[in-house]
């Protein structure tokens, strides 16, 4: 699904990743964990190209989605990222009404097939486990809900223009614990129809949640295996270093 081969990443004069490749299987989970500033949020955001964004970037490396080099010269990044989709750490609802949240999207890719819009915007609340709560009060304002709602809300507006990867960058790191819960929760079922790549401070949290992870180390990768490997057996010391506390 998703394959990055020998990836190095410059901010300006900054090396920020370097030499990094991995592969990731469709409908699994893969977390990357390391200390703050190690590279991990950048590699995140290389998969649906939200570094474009920063002036003074470059990328050296190919970063293959479903076997296209996302940053050849024809791709399209918009059409891109439909299939990629995007959760931040803080939820980020429009100003909008909560239907409104969840078919924006659509909407802005020229769907105006009224019936077809609610559907989707039902189909993506029930698959972001909000629809039970906010079925009877759609029109009302995407700020009237919780933290945790509107992060669900917005991994919803993602599903609505139907991905196939689903990028978390610290998804719960702003909620509260039952929240984060019920986003691990989450996770779980949608990884039977999504790809998805989550960044996430929270070692428990990568554990609980990943069927891969990946360990960053300033800018480098330094370790990649099964979530269960890497928790209980790590190969380099400094994974084993991290994961016990020793530094980090």
């Amino acid at each position: 699904m998703i394959d990055a081969k020998t990836i190095d990443f410059y901010y300006g004069d900054f090396h920020a990743l370097k030499n990094i490749s991995m592969k990731m299987e469709a409908h699994t989970v893969t977390a990357f964990i390391g200390p703050s500033g190690c590279g991990k949020s950048t590699f995140l955001r290389l998969f649906n190209r939200m570094n474009d964004l920063i002036d003074g970037t470059r990328l050296v490396g190919e970063c293959l989605v479903q076997g296209e080099n996302i940053y050849g010269r024809s791709v399209q990044v918009d059409e891109l990222r439909k299939k990629v989709g995007m959760v931040f750490q803080k939820p980020n609802p429009f100003p909008k009404s909560i239907f409104e949240n969840v078919a924006y999207g659509l909407r802005v890719n020229g769907m105006g097939d009224s019936r077809f819009i609610s559907q989707r915007v039902e189909e993506s609340l029930v698959a972001a486990a909000l629809w039970n709560e906010v079925k009877d009060k759609l029109k009302k304002s995407a700020f009237e809900l919780s933290g945790g709602q509107q992060q669900r809300l917005c991994i919803a507006r993602a599903l609505a223009v139907s991905p196939s990867v689903l990028l978390m960058d610290e998804p719960a790191s702003a909620l509260d614990p039952i929240s984060t819960s019920k986003i691990e929760e989450l996770i779980h079922h949608l990884k039977k129809d999504y790809t998805i790549v989550i960044v996430t401070h929270n070692m428990q949290q990568a554990a609980r949640v990943s069927d891969k992870t990946g360990f960053f180390m300033l800018g480098e990768l330094i370790e990649y295996d099964d979530t269960k490997k890497i928790f209980l057996k790590p190969e380099k010391e400094q994974t084993q270093n991290y994961i016990t506390g020793r530094f980090g």
